[in-house]
């Protein structure tokens, strides 16, 4: 398996693999069509948004995403550079979890946010995703 950290080169698979996420977090169905709004909002923020994704590939598939969306605040004492993360659409394809996937690619994006000197770290959360997040601090 082949972990990328995307660019524009990627963005069918990145909007390809968000999109059967979202089917699945949301219990739609698999012929479920979403609004024009929604994909072409998505697929600018993958192209020009303060963002860090993901993707995993086995062979020609992309298997797994994971994204870490960046943002600025007032600076305070504990929070000097003002920089804040936000992790979000961390997702596996069901016959691939419980492989570590999903770890290794949170992993990825907290060092990520590190490096981008994100000194906070924010997230929303499935019940199944809970534990690994808890995991990681």
């Amino acid at each position: 398996m082949e972990y990328i950290k995307t660019t524009d080169i990627h963005i069918e698979l990145l909007m390809g693999i968000r999109l059967k996420m979202l089917r699945e977090v949301n219990g739609l169905s698999d012929d479920y069509e979403y609004t024009e709004e929604l994909v072409s909002n998505s697929r600018r923020y993958f192209l020009e948004g303060n963002q860090t994704s993901i993707i995993v590939m086995d062979n020609n598939t992309a298997i797994a995403c994971a994204s870490m969306s960046y943002y600025e605040v007032m600076p305070t004492f504990s929070h000097p550079t003002g920089k804040r993360a936000h992790l979000m659409n961390v997702y596996t394809a069901k016959e691939y979890r419980r492989r570590g996937i999903a770890k290794k690619l949170v992993e990825m994006l907290i060092n990520d946010a590190r490096l981008n000197h994100a000194t906070e770290i924010s997230l929303d959360s499935t019940d199944s995703g809970r534990a690994l997040y808890k995991s990681l601090g």
